[in-house]
């Protein structure tokens, strides 16, 4: 079957990294005989066995903490957490234990762990199945957070996160799992993680978003031709590819970033800083940040706390008319 979907990127990196790599296991709720929630892991458990895709109880501390000791005594384990919204019982183990794991340890030890988990809205989970939860482990030192757009960079990229010997987290947009499609090459490719992409050039503003939050980004960007924006697709979101950032803003001297967690401390926010503490010469307008709020995930009003491309539309042409 041709690769055309995020869920079969996904699937066919994780094939391509099992056969090349017999110390890479998979582990998580629901992963083996059922192939995942969202069918990520479908047919790995047929191909590889119950060695090597493990299911496990509900239980996501034991889960990272099993995969800690996994990695520490040789093997490459890729957890999935069903839902990031789940993650939060895992978080001790991930912040204090693996991200830590290379210092503390003088170097001996390594954590090549890659965390899978889908992430953020469009639906209709609720509040426990919709979060967007990255600026809490881009907080964390130790630890890569990559969140793909689409199915050509969720193959390169994940198998990028798993031949690297620190821990990634790999956040998969759930709402865009099925629905952002693409031409992806077959067989062994990566995708270097820390390198964003040009997905449209332009000398009128700067757009960064990720996830799929790029798709409304370039819905909007794609209605208004006149706004000239550029348009970056993040991909890693941390490390940043802060020179391309920079490159773009001193171009267009006009920024937006577009997140779909809520506003108060997310990544956009460390984003403006560091453009503003580069660019500040360079800078026509304020940095703009359009985000979800800062409530917790609605269930009937999804649509309105989405920063969908109508409101990203709005505020880049506020952006864009801003005079000083």
């Amino acid at each position: 079957m041709p690769i055309n979907n995020i869920i079969q990127a996904v699937n066919d990196a994780l094939r391509i990294e099992m056969r090349r790599d017999p110390r890479v296991v998979v582990l998580g709720e629901d992963v083996g005989k059922f192939g995942g929630v969202f069918r990520a892991t479908a047919g790995l458990y047929e191909e590889f066995g119950e060695d090597r895709v493990i299911d496990t109880p509900l239980a996501e501390a034991g889960i990272i903490g099993a995969a800690i000791g996994m990695a520490m005594y040789g093997l490459r384990p890729v957890p999935e957490i069903q839902f990031s919204d789940f993650i939060f019982p895992a978080f001790d183990q991930i912040v204090n234990e693996l991200a830590k794991l290379r210092y503390r340890s003088g170097g001996q030890y390594t954590a090549p762990v890659v965390i899978r988990t889908p992430v953020g809205g469009g639906i209709k989970g609720g509040h426990y199945h919709s979060q967007s939860p990255e600026a809490l482990f881009i907080h964390t030192p130790g630890l890569q957070v990559v969140c793909p757009s689409n199915p050509h960079d969720a193959k390169g990229l994940l198998l990028s996160a798993l031949r690297g010997d620190d821990p990634v987290l790999f956040m998969e947009p759930k709402r865009v799992y099925r629905a952002s499609k693409g031409e992806v090459p077959e067989g062994d490719y990566t995708i270097p993680l820390g390198v964003l992409r040009v997905a449209r050039e332009g000398r009128g503003l700067t757009v960064i978003a990720w996830g799929a939050m790029f798709h409304e980004a370039l819905a909007a960007v794609t209605q208004a031709p006149e706004l000239d924006a550029e348009l970056l697709d993040l991909r890693t979101l941390w490390p940043l590819d802060l020179d391309a950032i920079v490159r773009s803003v001193r171009k267009t001297g006009r920024l937006a970033i577009v997140q779909e967690a809520p506003r108060t401390c997310g990544l956009a926010a460390e984003i403006a800083a560091l453009v503003q503490e580069r660019c500040f010469t360079s800078l026509e307008a304020p940095i703009r940040r359009i985000t979800g709020w800062d409530v917790p995930f609605p269930y009937t009003l999804e649509n309105d706390y989405l920063p969908l491309a109508p409101r990203i539309l709005q505020g880049l042409r506020e952006l864009s008319a801003y005079q000083p």
